[in-house]
């Protein structure tokens, strides 16, 4: 694109335009945590659910969880992890279960 003027402002100085580089948001880490009360089926149902994913790899999840004591629901941006969080803690408190979800900045390569 070209300017009408060439680049220069009313007084007929040349302007400067500033590129600025966007760097990409920070990503969190959605974790699942064990407890000794929320049933198999139900972290299952939430992988599914919340997190889209499919029969068998929520099952890797939920195995990741109860014998690892925990497992990675999944990788988000902050505002979307921090929802993510939100909404399966309230699903899991309303059905009476202590399922602990928390979000983690991702390491920094």
């Amino acid at each position: 694109m070209t300017r009408r003027d060439g680049g220069r402002d009313e007084q007929g100085r040349t302007q400067t335009l500033e590129r600025t580089t966007t760097q990409r948001p920070r990503l969190y880490r959605v974790l699942l945590l064990n407890d000794d009360y929320t049933p198999m089926d139900f972290v299952v149902m939430v992988l599914s659910q919340y997190f889209r994913k499919a029969q068998a790899e929520a099952e890797m999840i939920m195995l990741a969880v109860h014998h690892k004591g925990q497992g990675v629901a999944g990788v988000y941006t902050r505002d979307v992890a921090e929802t993510k969080v939100a909404q399966v803690t309230a699903h899991a408190r309303q059905e009476g279960h202590p399922l602990r979800v928390v979000a983690e900045p991702e390491v920094e390569e």
